[in-house]
């Protein structure tokens, strides 16, 4: 994301295909709703230009996760942010998707848009236009291996190399376990090449969500979905070590498994001390005809970051006061948190958990401090993604 120079910073929620603005207070931990515009289909995923003045934004009417509806409207649509007030309005033509992007980033300089797929799992690459709207699909010189169920794609800090974290799937059904995976590329004017596969076990009990990099050391903090866990890779020259240096559980009570316990994405503080990673949980049971909450961990794990060696060590555990926190944010002057939660549940006791945007202040020793919430009404909808930009 576009680091502050001190302006204003815009925060953006999607709730099914409608995307909402609200400013941001960074000094008072506030939000004010701003205005709301209508994207073609569910959003799933959006990153800024570099430039902080453009939105891209990746939406389908298909549904999240395997077996759902698999609908035909896939697409990357650019908007235009309005550096005064950070309003947004359609830029250019939107273009097409072969099918559900998962997750979506540009590259360094923003020339290029980068679309992950999940189910096939999938990597596509997309110039960006002289105009900046979304252009052409680039072909690729070498075939893609995608692995298991594609979860997000990143483009290292040097615009060097693209990493596509492939999931894999628990044994579940009689059908056993799919391995996960690190699919790691050489990049260069939005050409992939040279792959190779990052599969400790392989790819066996490694189940890679999502991904951050150190802003200034060669280190790679993967959150693993299926585990719990928070592993540190590193570089070495240009090679993306095999197996991770470090490991760390992200889990409050690891022996308290009340439902499916799932870690969420995981991101680093821009002066790269700490890591912050999302623990989901929103399994329910039928209790007098209606679902509830069976409970779990929604929390946000805090780790200190040893800027020597790179090794994560947990610190706090904060309540991110709602149910399945699939997006939060980090403000670029790394003093806010925004989390997002994409549904409401019932609890046993007949209460009701709305979706939320929970705001934390970031301390100077990187703990949160909960400030406030605001309920969001999402209906039979999902607030699917939600990010911040300095304007």
């Amino acid at each position: 994301m576009p680091q502050s120079s001190g302006g204003q910073v815009a925060l953006y929620a999607a709730v099914g295909p409608e995307l909402t603005h609200y400013e941001v207070d960074v000094a008072g931990a506030a939000l004010t709703r701003r205005g709301t515009v209508t994207l073609p289909a569910n959003i799933h995923y959006a990153w800024p230009h570099r430039s902080g003045q453009y939105l891209y934004i990746a939406s389908s009417d298909s549904a999240s996760g395997v077996g759902g509806v698999v609908g035909v409207n896939h697409h990357v649509t650019a908007w235009h942010i309005d550096p005064a007030t950070g309003a947004l309005s359609p830029h250019g033509a939107p273009i097409p998707l072969p099918t559900r992007p998962i997750h979506m980033t540009l590259d360094i300089p923003s020339e290029h848009i980068l679309v992950a797929f999940s189910n096939p799992s999938g990597l596509s690459v997309y110039r960006i236009n002289p105009d900046m709207s979304p252009g052409a699909e680039v072909l690729q010189p070498e075939e893609i291996d995608p692995g298991i169920y594609g979860h997000q794609v990143r483009v290292s800090l040097d615009n060097k190399k693209v990493i596509l974290v492939t999931r894999g799937h628990d044994a579940a059904g009689g059908s056993p376990e799919e391995p996960g995976a690190l699919k790691v590329f050489d990049y260069a004017r939005g050409k992939l090449s040279n792959e190779t596969s990052i599969a400790p076990n392989g790819g066996y009990g490694f189940g890679p969500r999502h991904l951050d990099f150190h802003p200034t050391q060669p280190w790679v903090y993967v959150s693993l979905e299926r585990q719990n866990r928070l592993d540190m890779f590193a570089w070495h020259d240009t090679t993306l070590l095999g197996a991770p240096l470090y490991q760390a559980g992200t889990l409050a009570e690891p022996n308290n498994i009340r439902g499916r316990q799932a870690v969420g994405t995981v991101k680093l503080h821009p002066n790269g001390r700490f890591a912050y990673v999302a623990n989901r949980a929103s399994s329910t049971k039928d209790m007098e005809g209606k679902r509830v909450f069976v409970g779990g961990e929604n929390n946000l794990a805090v780790f200190a970051i040893d800027q020597t060696t790179g090794e994560p060590t947990p610190i706090q555990h904060i309540d991110t006061q709602g149910i399945h926190c699939r997006n939060f944010h980090i403000d670029p002057s790394g003093r806010l948190l925004v989390a997002s939660h994409i549904m409401g549940l019932p609890l046993r006791d007949g209460s009701f958990v709305p979706a939320c945007l929970s705001v934390f202040r970031i301390g100077e020793d990187g703990r949160l401090d909960f400030v406030r919430k605001y309920d969001v009404e999402t209906g039979d909808k999902q607030m699917f993604w939600m990010g911040m930009v300095a304007l």
